[in-house]
């Protein structure tokens, strides 16, 4: 692809015709074994071009047979799709060979030498041919750059419907229209939008409450290394208050940060034998929610909401909802063979979907995030992400990149960093080092989201033994998302103004579009909630 947009963008308006009468004018052949440049006034001399390798490419030929005209599978559909780019290449790389010609002969008419033995007229004349010439190709070249986009547009847009199996069933007629020709024009793409319509989205205007169904999952909270016997982790869960401790018995638990007394919140008092003690009048509370003491009046039963609460491989979790809780508890843990080297906790001024969404999308990477772990990317032609047709998790093309969503705001990825600065065409299979990252966005409240980061790595396990280490992994993490969090927060604020955040769905954003049609699905009570397999 990237010769595409290399050729592209030099690119001469020639007919896309087969083996254009022009191109045999200019002394070259198909296949583009080239020699050609110009010598003297009395013909051409043949000397073989420096860059001939770039042009030793056949003609691209159509392999799809017909039916009558018409293509019935929806491979086939996406194979003429694919043609389009190979020819759109093809003829891209004939455009920059014929503007080289033209610039050898540019050239050629400045050379000192042929200027002794032709006249000034003849000179004038012939570059005012040339400069004619090379303002047309001027002219056009923003016509082949739109027909190369809109091909690798419609490539991408047919790659994501077969993925989806959205046209599994179409019956023949609506695949009228796709012809075998390299028809790379921005029409042929909306006739194919318009026969096979998108998967529409409307996120927009100000954040609504939450859906109660939404809270009827496990929700990790806090890493265990942060809850100590005598420490408190006062949180913020769907618009309500709680404080996480520890008990007698060291488990943790969740209760509401609020005294029954006067109000006061608990979370700015101290443990005292496994209980919260508020600070206001000494209300001791245990972690079921009872009060246990009452000092200086006669004691009556009260009882704080709790939420159900456990500790699972280094984290602690709670489910806030009113159904019973699931039986079992996801589990988190880095795949093996990696070391936990930093778990960082921040409170952000956004919401936790819009902050999921960035989180699921990594083609705004070599845009966003080009003074940190992006620095060196190329812009790819075509960004892909690589899912089976029911899950929620997959993989980058063509960056290195395992991502996973997991119900319901937890996002995993696993990089390849053997190459930084070079990532493209690797798997993360193919890569000798490797990032874990773990990614939980607590909705907080409409406009606040706790996350809780975690990074694990397959290497360099002395890094654990560094003191202060931490600080240095905290700083890069901050400074990551400070380039992300620019964005999404101008986001929510065109989001509240009324503007839909996803008005125009692309390939590339196949992860973020079922992280909403799932959030969807969850708002309106759907019983098989989509993409559980």
């Amino acid at each position: 692809m990237c010769s595409i947009a290399t050729a592209a963008a030099l690119s001469l308006p020639i007919s896309f015709s087969p083996y254009s009468k022009s191109i045999s004018k200019r002394g070259f052949k198909a296949g583009f074994r080239v020699f050609a440049i110009l010598g003297d006034e009395n013909g051409l001399v043949d000397k073989k071009n420096p860059w001939g390798a770039i042009f030793e490419v056949e003609q691209p030929k159509f392999k799809v047979t017909h039916v009558q005209g018409k293509f019935v599978d929806v491979n086939e559909a996406l194979e003429v799709a694919r043609f389009d780019i190979q020819y759109c290449d093809w003829r891209a790389r004939q455009d920059l060979l014929t503007i080289m010609l033209l610039h050898e002969k540019v050239v050629d008419v400045l050379n000192p030498l042929a200027r002794e033995y032709k006249s000034i007229g003849t000179v004038k004349k012939e570059l005012a041919e040339l400069q004619q010439e090379l303002a047309q190709a001027h002219r056009q070249v923003h016509i082949s750059e739109a027909r190369v986009g809109a091909a690798v547009d419609k490539l991408a847009y047919m790659e994501e419907l077969v993925n989806d199996r959205l046209l599994q069933d179409r019956s023949v007629t609506e695949t009228d229209g796709l012809s075998p020709a390299p028809s790379t024009s921005a029409e042929s793409l909306e006739t194919v939008k318009k026969k096979i319509p998108r998967k529409s989205l409307n996120v927009s205007g100000p954040v609504q409450p939450y859906h109660p169904r939404l809270k009827n999952f496990w929700y990790p909270v806090a890493f265990t290394s942060d809850l100590k016997d005598d420490t408190m982790i006062p949180i913020d869960c769907f618009e309500e208050p709680w404080v996480l401790f520890r008990g007698k018995d060291g488990k943790p638990g969740c209760i509401k940060n609020t005294c029954a007394h006067r109000a006061c919140p608990l979370d700015l008092g101290s443990i005292n034998e496994g209980r919260i003690q508020c600070p206001y009048h000494g209300w001791e509370y245990a972690t079921d929610g009872t009060c246990e003491k009452m000092p200086s009046t006669k004691f009556v039963n009260v009882k704080l909401k709790a939420l159900p609460c456990f500790e699972q491989e280094g984290m602690i979790w709670i489910w806030p909802g009113s159904d019973p809780p699931a039986a079992t508890i996801p589990s988190l843990q880095p795949p093996a063979g990696f070391k936990i080297h930093a778990e960082i906790v921040m409170e952000l001024p956004v919401e936790h979907g819009l902050l999921l969404d960035n989180l699921l999308d990594l083609a705004h990477a070599p845009f966003t995030h080009t003074s940190t772990f992006a620095k060196g990317w190329s812009v790819p032609s075509l960004v892909k992400f690589l899912t089976p047709a029911s899950g929620l998790q997959g993989y980058w093309d063509p960056y290195p990149i395992d991502m996973e969503f997991k119900p319901p705001c937890i996002v995993l990825s696993t990089i390849g960093i053997s190459k930084p600065g070079k990532l493209e065409g690797q798997s993360t299979s193919q890569c000798a080092t490797h990032l874990h990252q773990l990614h939980v966005c607590l909705p907080s409240s409409k406009n606040k989201t706790r996350l809780l980061y975690r990074m694990s790595l397959d290497f360099a396990p002395i890094l654990q033994h560094v003191p202060f280490i931490d600080h240095l992994w905290r700083h890069f993490a901050e400074k990551v998302l400070n380039e992300d969090l620019r964005l999404v927060l101008g986001q929510q604020d065109r989001m509240i103004k009324g503007e839909n955040i996803w008005n125009m769905p692309v390939s590339y954003d196949k992860l973020g579009v079922r992280y909403r049609l799932w959030r969807d699905a969850v708002d309106r009570g759907v019983k098989q909630l989509p993409f559980s397999s």
